[in-house]
């Protein structure tokens, strides 16, 4: 009979212990200014959406338009950092023989078809892949391909009411509330999960991949994908 394996210093560890406990002095820096640059994007978005929103309450509809669009491309350039940090991560994740506990996309945290829907399907599939590290790339890639549908999405309404192309502009405003909720509940997921991953990672490759991880958000910061922009009229 052979030796029972022993378990791995992570293997009892859940997301919540990840969460709460601090990150050794190099990682938490990362972390910090990782975060702090997505959560200063999104609050910029947040302030050009919400300002569009105040000026519509107001009547004053085209300068609400203008506002309109410039929260379109501040989303985009964040979804696209996002994505691209996403991708970065799983890249990294390959390589490593251990990855840390995630928990699935929870369905009633989101308010949209979108981000319900890819909630499902995670969950779904966290209780088939039995692997955590399937469970772990998994759920990057459905945070990743939701991000990119929500932008999508976002810049289609946007698009519209900037444009003055919408027979329902009230029910186009609640969207971009809810496209925004949504967005938001997946920003606050990556960044559970990246903590968790750099708690993970070792010490000696945080270097690079902390400058893999800035030179692609930089890289999509500067090149918006074709995805986030207007659909042509057919």
């Amino acid at each position: 009979m052979s030796p029972r394996r022993k378990a791995g210093p992570h293997s009892s560890r859940s997301v919540g212990d990840d969460w709460i406990a601090a990150l050794p002095r190099e990682k938490s820096r990362v972390f910090e200014i990782v975060v702090q640059r997505w959560e200063c994007s999104f609050a910029m978005m947040s302030v050009a959406l919400d300002s569009a929103l105040s000026l519509r309450m107001q009547g004053k509809l085209v300068r609400a338009r203008m506002q309109v669009s410039v929260a379109t491309v501040l989303l985009s350039r964040l979804a696209n950092s996002l994505i691209a940090a996403c991708q970065t991560i799983i890249i990294q994740g390959h390589r490593l023989s251990e990855l840390p506990a995630v928990e699935p996309l929870k369905a009633h945290f989101f308010r949209g078809d979108t981000g319900q829907s890819a909630a499902s399907w995670n969950s779904i599939l966290h209780h088939v892949l039995f692997a955590g590290r399937s469970r772990f790339l998994h759920k990057l890639r459905i945070l990743s391909e939701t991000m990119e549908h929500l932008g999508r999405e976002f810049c289609g309404v946007a698009g519209d009411i900037a444009e003055g192309l919408t027979v329902e502009p009230c029910t186009c405003w609640d969207s971009l509330g809810s496209l925004h909720s949504d967005f938001n509940t997946c920003l606050c997921e990556l960044e559970v999960v990246f903590k968790s991953f750099l708690r993970t990672l070792p010490p000696e490759q945080l270097r690079v991949f902390a400058l893999q991880l800035d030179a692609a958000s930089t890289q999509e910061q500067l090149q918006l994908k074709p995805a986030f922009s207007p659909a042509s009229p057919s």
